[in-house]
């Protein structure tokens, strides 16, 4: 094998040790978006609860019909302790922050401003696509089975 073929083999497994990469990549980042978007959507939890049970416990149609009001009904509990642990977890974060500004010198509470600045822009901007989008998918109350 002479010193050309030899270079020409290691540029292509190079080249195939990146592709692997972006497309490792690409597809990670692809199954993250599933994870934390897809698979919070509103009426989904409720689907993937009623499907699993019905499987598992071998539900006929008439139990499904039965448990399908209670599993409903759990699904909007856990949607309202979601959202209410998000504002928690929110006037948590403010109130740590007011209190360490006391802490700090000038700049650092420029600094601490500019962080809860972003986090306000992030949110305005993804939580209002994500709220915009749940109230677009989430299912009418009066759609259950």
């Amino acid at each position: 094998m002479n010193r050309a073929l030899k270079w020409k083999l290691l540029a292509g497994f190079i080249l195939v040790f990146i592709a692997g990469g972006i497309t490792g990549a690409i597809l990670g980042g692809v199954y993250a978006r599933h994870l934390l978007v897809e698979a919070h959507r509103p009426g989904l939890l409720a689907a993937r609860m009623k499907e699993r049970l019905r499987k598992d416990l071998n539900l006929t149609p008439q139990q499904m019909a039965q448990v399908s009001p209670i599993i409903d009904k759990a699904a909007a509990q856990l949607r309202a302790v979601r959202r209410d642990t998000g504002r928690r977890v929110r006037q948590i974060i403010e109130e740590a922050h007011r209190q360490m500004a006391a802490n700090l010198t000038d700049e650092q509470r420029r600094t601490l401003k500019q962080i809860e600045e972003r986090r306000g822009r992030w949110h305005s901007r993804h939580g209002h696509h994500v709220e915009q989008w749940r109230s677009q998918h989430s299912p009418e109350p009066s759609a259950t089975p």
